[in-house]
Order: structure tokens, then sequence, then C-alpha cells
């Protein structure tokens, strides 16, 4: 699906090196493919180094190449670098952006005769491949274009697809999540250590408990509910630790987190649309 295709990534910091990394591992396209812009030019050696694909400072460059073209920048220098390669790209290229709070009809007024338009919503453990990651389409695309973005981002994990209203939701559970579920790690681990374990032993026990219920819960297909229960016996320890998160209303503050930081993501998106 990816074989022929060249895939230049506009911004060569840590998503584009994920995807890179990803692509490589999963055999879905070899370096001569991959083309990737940075300012830095020790960021560029570095991508050029670790991966022998070919760097450029020049966003044009690597956009005129470009079959398929991910925008890796931060959002807020995206408008500029769009406005700078526009007359390049060509109307028959696949773009994939990953820029947070920055829709598609935005990509398509900048880029005017391109119209295949994949918006991306990746998280953070894109760079160990086991992300997931939000995908919203362009009206119209292809069925192929679409098997296309799902073969880029199924390389560094798992992939859904749905409407863009939803993107500041997907940011406030998958792209935030991943700092809600550090800090309770942490909680646990401090927890083993005021029972005491050692801090070393108490976080490996922690994280790879998370880890486990985690691959559980999606391998099994089964409820969460219901495989908390199973671990929940009738008068058991569990169920006493359960009563002490529900007294510190830990749902109702997980709850909150991820509704907090979707409507933050709201926001930022309003206020890049007003610059």
């Amino acid at each position: 699906m990816l074989k022929g295709k060249t895939i230049a990534f506009l911004g060569g910091g840590n998503m584009s090196d994920a995807l890179i990394a990803g692509l490589l591992q999963a055999g879905a396209a070899k370096a001569e493919q991959l083309i990737a812009t940075d300012v830095l030019s020790a960021r560029r050696n570095y991508l050029k180094r670790r991966y022998h694909i070919k760097t450029t400072s020049k966003n044009q460059e690597a956009a005129r190449l470009a079959n398929i073209l991910v925008l890796s920048v931060e959002p807020q220098v995206l408008d500029e670098v769009l406005e700078e390669v526009r007359s390049v790209v060509s109307p028959d290229c696949l773009v994939l952006s990953v820029a947070a709070g920055y829709p598609i009809a935005r990509v398509a007024s900048r880029l005017k005769t391109v119209t295949r338009i994949i918006r991306a919503m990746p998280n953070t453990p894109s760079t160990v491949r086991e992300a997931v990651t939000a995908l919203a389409f362009n009206q119209g695309l292809s069925d192929e274009d679409q098997h296309t973005a799902r073969a880029v981002f199924e390389s560094v994990g798992k992939v859904v697809v749905i409407e863009e209203r939803l993107m500041d939701a997907v940011t406030g559970l998958s792209g935030s999540g991943p700092a809600y579920v550090y800090v309770m790690i942490e909680a646990l681990a401090d927890g083993g250590v005021k029972m005491g374990l050692p801090r070393h032993v108490a976080e490996l026990l922690a994280a790879q408990t998370v880890l486990g219920a985690a691959r559980m819960l999606i391998e099994s297909g089964e409820p969460p509910g219901r495989l908390k229960d199973r671990v929940a016996s009738p008068g058991g320890t569990t169920i006493a630790g359960l009563y002490q998160l529900e007294k510190g209303r830990l749902r109702a503050a997980l709850m909150a987190a991820v509704e907090a930081a979707a409507k933050r993501s709201a926001e930022l998106g309003k206020e890049q649309s007003s610059v």
C-alpha cells in the first residue's frame, strides 16, 4: 500500500521520529521512501544517522517530492509552513496532519488544490509502538486513502476512526491520558513504598500491573467492570481497596480530568484560529 510512495515529514520532532521508526520496523516503508525536514541541523543529522533517510532544511524540497505529506510541526507555525509549500504540493498528494487543534478545513484553505486530507491524533506511546491514533477523514476520501492512513499509523499502534468534531474529546482522553496513567503508577508505587517495598520494586510492580491489566482488557474484549469484579472477591483485599478509591472519588476525578483537557483543547483551537 505504501510501496513506491514518497512520505515526507514536515518537522522532525518526536512524533515524526516515532512514525519513521514504526514504518521502518514494521516493514511498511523503506528508508529511501522517507524524507524529513527540520530547522535544526542537529535534528536532521540525528534522523539521517539513525534511520538512513534523506533530510533537508527546506520544506518545499520535501513537499515537492511527497506522495504522502505528514504535517508534524507545531500548530502555531503550521499556517506559515502551509503557505510556504502550497505552490509545490501536488493536488494528488495525501496530507496527514498531526497538528493538535488544527482542523481539516483550515489545512484545505491553505493548500487550495489539495482535497485528500486526514487529521490524526496519535499519543506519546508512539515511541514504543503502543500508541492509539484517532483519524478523521475529509469528505469524499477514497477507501485506498483511508487504508493508506491506517497503514501509516498502525505502524506505531492501534487506530480508531471518529468524526472530526470529537477530536477535542480524543485529546482529553488518549492525548492527555498517558500523563494521568503516569500519576496513577506513581501513586501506586508510593503506596507500595509506604508499605515497605523498595522504590524500584514498587515502580516495576505498578507499571507492569497497569500494562498487564490494559492488555488483558484489550485481548479479552470484556468490559472493564466485569474484569474488575473477577479480582474483587467478596470481603477480600481488593474490594477494601476499591472502597477507598470510591471514597476518594477517583472515578469522578478522572472523568473531570478528561473533560477539562478536552475543553482546553477546544479553547486552544479557537485561539489558533483567531491568529
